[in-house]
């Protein structure tokens, strides 16, 4: 006889196995079959439990992959309509204002995708939207990355690998912005042109090689339709797997905060919770892409008509990403030209379409170099910097933004005097000398806001909040109230190892003899002064302790008691409280 098994009382009978569904099984089989031939189940196991810190400022580069993986998905919409010819055709179709016209094929074509195929308008304006927002994305990425330092050991290559995708966005976008061979696009093209021309000795090669001709040749639009839709955005997608691939070898780095060290990550696994959280993140993107698309009309090529050298007007700017380069030419003088033997060197070309540009960029990407030149640091960083404690790169990053910025106002000193009633030679001047000002009252700007935010971070760590509360001793003193900050808040304004200036050894040794290499030591570290000369030291807990200690006349109670309060009344010797009483726990300075 077999006896049955009871439960005990009050306890729950365990659940009854549910046999798998088919689905499941043969989910677990096509796994099985793969991880037995490739070994691929102990990448997803590591790969799943990959731990990623949680910040908002981490959907920045999240944003730019969906807003490429967009480009993607409509690209190859429009490339099934899209006709990359060159060859004159008289317009047939629906848009009457143009009937009849001669056109290229490409801006033949391009009307009809806006007209007559279905979706194409829309696929064509979330197209467009998404170059955009997928510029803006890669830029607001690099600026956080560098203003937290990021960019350090052993991140250099990814930061190198990031500004080249940055590099090839630009490119992705004027060869797109081009292909339409509307009177915007053409006047574009006319600019690379003069720009090729001034290139001493091999300008005209170039551009006869670029255009196959004289501009605008028979050529161009096929070959920038091959960049376009072969060449960078494979150099992208490649890119863009190497950048990952280094997020996951490096591990991501984590904001400042207790328990998180340069030797873990604090955060959540990628499976299931970043899985979930990105494929959301993809179709809010995707979703606010296709909302701007619909409602928010970009490039109607249709009124700008097909290209012809001859109708410049004002408004006609780039898209936003390259209205630097516009604003530069703009602002360069005209007089300005070397005539050396039979050749011209058109500086008043160079210097804003070549040196501005080349400057710029060039600088960004090397700086982490520079910085890690000028501070000596061998040691791997993966807690970012607070902007505050870095003055002086914070300083040249808001620097070099603001030169940007001057640089897209003067890409649109026409509409702005058109739009203000204002004279455009007048504006043109008063930029000219706003490059050079702007950024350097930015830099002294920022370096200081730096160096007075951390001064009050050391402040509060040694002293505490203030609380609004003055008390009165009986001896008639009065002080602060303060309240002290808790484990969390003080680490956050602590934990950053200070970056000195760079020591070096005597010019001279023992015998008096000069040691070899001394000035170039001494140009390292006038660079590294330059860096980090100003700066505000973190709190040491030397210093903590001392400033916790003054005396037993500077504790207070954490309530007042009712023989205290009477003073506040009565006027008599017992401390007084004046202002809001709003602090418990507090400590005095």
């Amino acid at each position: 006889m077999t006896a049955t098994p009871t439960s005990r009382p009050g306890t729950r009978a365990p659940a009854p196995m549910v046999p798998p569904t088919r689905a499941a099984r043969a989910a677990a089989g096509t796994a099985d079959y793969l991880d037995q031939r490739t070994g691929i189940g102990l990448a997803v196991k590591g790969l799943a439990r990959k731990l990623f810190p949680e910040h908002w400022s981490f959907m920045l580069g999240e944003i730019a992959l969906y807003s490429f993986i967009t480009l993607l998905l409509s690209g190859v919409f429009l490339t099934m309509f899209f006709v990359p010819s060159m060859n004159e055709v008289h317009y047939t179709g629906p848009w009457t204002a143009l009937q009849g016209t001669q056109m290229s094929e490409a801006y033949a074509s391009t009307l009809r995708l806006s007209f007559e195929v279905r979706g194409g308008l829309l696929m064509r304006q979330i197209h467009h939207w998404a170059a955009l927002i997928f510029m803006a994305a890669i830029i607001t990425h690099m600026m956080r990355v560098f203003f937290t330092g990021a960019f350090r050991k052993p991140r250099e290559i990814n930061w190198v690998i990031g500004f080249t995708l940055m590099v090839l966005g630009l490119a992705a976008g004027f060869s797109g912005y081009s292909l339409p061979d509307d009177v915007l696009s053409g006047n574009g093209l006319r600019i690379t042109d003069g720009l090729m021309r001034g290139i001493p000795i091999i300008g005209t090669y170039a551009s006869y090689f670029l255009f196959g001709g004289e501009f605008p040749g028979q050529d161009l639009i096929p070959r920038l339709f091959t960049v376009h839709v072969l060449l960078v955005p494979g150099l992208i997608l490649a890119l863009v797997g190497l950048h990952l691939a280094f997020v996951f070898l490096h591990k991501h780095t984590q904001f400042p905060g207790s328990g998180r060290s340069n030797t873990n990550v604090v955060g959540f696994p990628l499976f299931p919770v970043y899985v979930a959280k990105a494929g959301g993140f993809f179709f809010v993107v995707f979703g606010v892409i296709a909302l701007m698309a619909g409602t928010m009309q970009i490039n109607p090529v249709w009124n700008y008509g097909p290209y012809d050298p001859s109708p410049v007007s004002a408004g006609s700017q780039p898209d936003w990403y390259m209205l630097f380069l516009d604003g530069a030419l703009r602002l360069m003088p005209g007089q300005v030209e070397w005539v050396i033997g039979t050749f011209t060197v058109p500086l008043n070309v160079l210097i804003p379409g070549m040196v501005v540009p080349g400057v710029l960029l060039g600088g960004l990407a090397l700086y982490p170099f520079i910085e890690a030149y000028a501070s000596g640091d061998r040691r791997e960083h993966h807690v970012l910097d607070r902007p505050r404690n870095v003055p002086f790169r914070t300083a040249v990053g808001v620097s070099v933004l603001t030169a940007f910025l001057v640089l897209v106002l003067a890409g649109s000193n026409d509409l702005v005097a058109t739009r203000f009633h204002l004279s455009i030679n007048s504006i043109t001047w008063v930029l000219r000398f706003a490059l050079f000002v702007a950024p350097a009252i930015a830099f002294v700007l920022t370096k200081r806001i730096c160096l007075a935010l951390a001064r009050r971070d050391r402040e509060i760590v040694l002293h505490g909040h203030e609380s609004a509360r003055i008390v009165r001793f009986a001896s008639g003193e009065y002080l602060e109230v303060h309240t002290p900050l808790d484990e969390h808040e003080r680490w956050i304004r602590v934990q950053h190892d200070p970056v000195r200036p760079l020591e070096i050894a005597p010019a001279e040794d023992s015998r008096g003899v000069r040691r070899r290499g001394y000035a170039k030591d001494r140009r390292r570290q006038r660079l590294s002064r330059l860096f980090f000369e100003d700066r505000v030291e973190p709190v040491t807990p030397a210093e903590l302790a001392a400033a916790q200690s003054h005396g037993a006349h500077d504790e207070l109670p954490t309530s007042p008691g009712p023989d205290q309060l009477t003073g506040a009344v009565t006027g008599g010797d017992s401390p007084r409280t004046l202002g809001l009483d709003g602090a418990t726990g507090a400590r005095e300075r």
